[in-house]
């Protein structure tokens, strides 16, 4: 068994161009206090693909939930967040709403705070939700 491991890693490692061990890149995930930072989660996870410079803007990235939130785009396996249905009374005021969060840079200090929560996975929240 363990050479069929060491050969399977071998394998996988050549086939996808990857160096070190297999879980290197572990997932990693916080709890969210949503009432306060799910929106602000939502622009950190939809402005992911802008960091990384796969493109100019969230809209243009396929397989983000901003195609559904801002865009209007159907996606029925997306459930819409009670928070998000409160940015308007109407799909096309709420979308319109969304987008406007995606006027202006996310502080850098919450960026700092929502990447040491996630790295660290710890609650990402005041101190009432962390305890």
């Amino acid at each position: 068994m363990q050479f069929l491991g060491r050969y399977y890693v071998r394998y996988f490692k050549q086939v996808y161009k990857r160096t070190g061990t297999l879980r290197e890149r572990r997932f990693k995930s916080t709890l969210v206090d949503s009432d306060n930072y799910f929106l602000v989660m939502n622009r950190y996870i939809e402005l992911n693909p802008v960091r990384a410079d796969m493109v100019a803007h969230p809209a243009e990235y396929t397989w983000s939930s901003y195609q559904h939130n801002g865009a209007g785009k159907v996606i029925e396996f997306i459930t819409k967040h009670d928070l998000y249905t409160h940015l308007g009374t109407s799909p096309e005021q709420r979308q319109a709403q969304y987008r406007s969060l995606f006027e202006s840079n996310i502080a850098p200090y919450a960026l700092e705070e929502i990447k040491t929560a996630t790295d660290k996975m710890w609650g990402l929240g005041n101190e009432k939700f962390k305890q």
